[in-house]
C-alpha cells in the first residue's frame, strides 16, 4: 500500500511512524509512507499557505493554491483509489472504515490546519472526509497517524497472527472480552476456570457473553 500525506508538519510523523507495526510494514516494502508539504508548491515569497477567511471571523485558512498543485502533482503520477481529508466535521472512523481502506493500494490524506482548508478542495479534490471524534484538534496530523496506524495493522503479514485483527473491538460490533495470561492467581485474583478448561466451545461462549456484557454496559450505542 501507498499512502501519500499531506501536511504542513511532515516532522511529526518520524516517531510514531518509525515504530512497531508501522516501521515493520514500511521496512518490509509493505508501506510506502510519503510526506509532502505544501509550502514547497506555494508561489509566495514567504512560502504562505494560510489566509484571512472570506466573510470575516477569527482564525485562517488554508489557501487553495499550494493545496491544489500539490494534489495534482500526485494526481498526475499514479490513480489513487481515496483521497481522504481528516476533519472533525466529518463522519467518524471505525473499524469497518479500517477494514474497507486496507483493502486499497494508493491514498492521499490530507492534514488540515488552522480552521480547515478552502472548501474548493473539498469539493474538487476529496473523496472521503474522516474525523477521528467529536472534539478539534490543532491539525490533521494526529488524526492521520491514527488512521495510518489502524490500517497498517491490517494488512497481510502486519500481525504475526492475523486472527489477532480479527478478534479486536468493534470487529463483530462489540467490544472485546476480558484478558488474561500467566500466572492463573494473582494477589488473590483467578483466572476465570473456563479459560484454563480447554473447552474451545465454552471458552468461545464465555467470551461472547463476556463481549456482549462489556458492550450493553460501556457502548450501547453499538448495539442499536
Amino acid at each position: 500500500m501507498r499512502i501519500d500525506v499531506i501536511t504542513l508538519f511532515p516532522e511529526m510523523f518520524q516517531g510514531p511512524m518509525s515504530e512497531s507495526i508501522v516501521n515493520r510494514c514500511i521496512q518490509k516494502g509493505d508501506l510506502d509512507l510519503t510526506f509532502h508539504n505544501p509550502r514547497t508548491f506555494s508561489t509566495n515569497k514567504h512560502h504562505k499557505v494560510d489566509d484571512y477567511p472570506y466573510g470575516g471571523g477569527a482564525g485562517m485558512v488554508m489557501s487553495v493554491e499550494p493545496l491544489a498543485r500539490c494534489l495534482d502533482t500526485l494526481l498526475d503520477q499514479r490513480s489513487y483509489d481515496s483521497v481522504i481529508y481528516m476533519t472533525p466535521d466529518a463522519k467518524v472512523w471505525n473499524q469497518e472504515s479500517a477494514n474497507a481502506t486496507s483493502l486499497l493500494q494508493n491514498i492521499i490524506i490530507v492534514c488540515g490546519h488552522y480552521k480547515g482548508i478552502d472548501q474548493r478542495i473539498r469539493d474538487k479534490y476529496i473523496s472521503q472526509e474522516v474525523s477521528i471524534g467529536d472534539f478539534v484538534l490543532t491539525g490533521g496530523e494526529i488524526p492521520a497517524m491514527t488512521l495510518i496506524d489502524s490500517v497498517c495493522r491490517l494488512l497481510p503479514g502486519a500481525i504475526g497472527n492475523a486472527e489477532s485483527a480479527l478478534t479486536d473491538s468493534f470487529q463483530d460490533r462489540l467490544l472485546s472480552p476480558p484478558v488474561y495470561t500467566r500466572p492463573a492467581e494473582y494477589d488473590g485474583m483467578a483466572v476465570p476456570a473456563v479459560l484454563l478448561s480447554g473447552h474451545e466451545q465454552k471458552i468461545a461462549e464465555w467470551r461472547h457473553e463476556q463481549a456482549l456484557s462489556r458492550t450493553k454496559k460501556i457502548r450501547p450505542d453499538l448495539l442499536d
